[in-house]
């Protein structure tokens, strides 16, 4: 009996390929850790809070800068 070479077991169909990637696709979701409603809110109001302040300082040290070159322009 001839052995398979390399070349010939690679040689999978597209449809299987592509069917092979859902079944990863899918084992993968079912491990994945999914937050309660409570979660999501509570760290969506993190997020948000962490925008607020971080925006906050961008502006604060952007009007600084801009009064320190309009002290040097003038």
């Amino acid at each position: 009996m001839a052995q398979a070479t390399t070349s010939d077991k690679k040689k999978v169909s597209r449809s299987g390929r592509i069917g092979n990637f859902f079944k990863g696709v899918k084992s993968e979701m079912k491990k994945v850790h999914w937050p309660s409603k409570k979660e999501v809110v509570t760290y969506t109001g993190v997020v948000i809070i962490t925008c607020a302040i971080v925006a906050g300082a961008i502006f604060v040290v952007d009007s600084v800068l801009s009064a320190l070159l309009q002290l040097v322009i003038k």
